[in-house]
């Protein structure tokens, strides 16, 4: 899904749109299955009991608000955080029903480091260290390929139009 166009300015486009790594659902993920597996072995338990449909609509009203508390609502907040590098600047959006975003103008940034440690190297992602003017460093978690991320947002911040060589002039 391409970030919407109208929101970039006239001159701007969009370098690298990424989404959190998909590292951050595999808790949510286990929880969903813990919940509807204990949910099942418990409905089975009150199977034999007279008090039978009250323990099922319990069951599954308490596996309902966790699955919506525990999976739904990271699966969408993963879903609405966009990491942004334009060609003009930096943008991080974030939030369901209060977003949040900070815009980093190019020209701003002074330097572009990542971390990553063994488990984030084994699943492609890492943390995106952003110095700016601001007083300290901006960390992005679970950037995914943030070695390429890094690459391009350390050669738009460094790029100087007359590096370009126009092959058509020479």
């Amino acid at each position: 899904m391409a970030y919407p166009e109208g929101l970039l300015g006239e001159d701007e486009h969009v370098i690298v749109h990424k989404h959190p790594h998909w590292k951050m659902l595999v808790l949510p993920v286990l929880i969903l299955f813990v919940v509807v597996g204990g949910g099942s072995y418990l409905a089975a338990l009150a199977a034999a009991t007279g008090w039978r449909m009250i323990a099922w609509v319990g069951l599954a009203v308490v596996g309902a608000v966790l699955i919506i508390w525990f999976t739904l609502a990271p699966l969408v907040r993963w879903r609405t955080t966009h990491f942004v590098v334009t060609t003009h600047r930096l943008m991080v959006r974030e939030g369901v029903f209060t977003r949040s975003g900070i815009d980093i103008p190019m020209s701003r940034i002074n330097s572009v480091r990542f971390r990553h440690g063994l488990l984030d190297r084994l699943v492609g992602c890492g943390t995106l260290i952003v110095e700016s003017a601001s007083d300290e460093p901006l960390e992005f978690d679970d950037i995914p390929n943030v070695e390429q991320v890094h690459t391009l947002l350390y050669r738009e911040v460094n790029d100087d139009p007359r590096d370009d060589w126009d092959w058509e002039e020479r």
